[in-house]
């Protein structure tokens, strides 16, 4: 029965051969990536802005401006959205060569639902880091309490232990 041994390390590691007798002899890690930045092919940014739908040459569909009332407009696309659906049913039994127009206004509708979705996105991030923080607020406080409860109870037991001892 034949077995393979694991690789041997890279040869970098004879960087960090002194590393716990001289922390400092170690290299520095590599700076953070800024800007743009290719992984497996593709391009990628590290800012993490949202770009407009005109930027990405999709017609907006909903009221522009900084007080977008997002339940509305999610509820306002949706139902349009239904409606591009059931015409594209009837062109279809109808006249199935004019399919291609409906297809693309149904298209516009979902990137329209998915850009407003994609601006919740911070909110939500934030809603998810306040529920964790009161999650370990609420859990550190029942740690305290039980603490308490079992210094309490050893000093019960202690008093009691030094009752006996002094009864005796």
């Amino acid at each position: 029965m034949a077995t393979a041994t694991y690789p041997p390390p890279p040869p970098f590691y004879r960087l960090y051969k002194e590393y716990l007798q001289d922390p400092k002899s170690a290299p520095e890690p590599p700076p953070p990536i800024e800007g743009t930045y290719v992984c497996f092919g593709g391009n990628y940014t590290t800012s993490d802005v949202l770009p407009s739908l005109e930027e990405q040459g999709v017609r907006q569909l909903y009221s522009k401006g900084p007080n977008v009332d997002f339940k509305k407009e999610l509820r306002s696309l949706n139902g349009e959205l239904q409606l591009h659906v059931l015409e594209l049913a009837d062109i279809l039994i109808e006249r199935p060569s004019q399919y291609a127009r409906r297809v693309e206004e149904i298209s516009t509708v979902f990137k329209n639902l998915h850009h407003l979705l994609n601006s919740l996105r911070p909110h939500q991030a934030r809603a998810t880091l306040i529920h964790i923080l009161e999650l370990q607020i609420q859990h550190r406080k029942q740690a305290v309490e039980d603490i308490k409860r079992r210094r309490e109870e050893a000093r019960r037991l202690l008093n009691e232990s030094l009752a006996t001892l002094d009864g005796h």
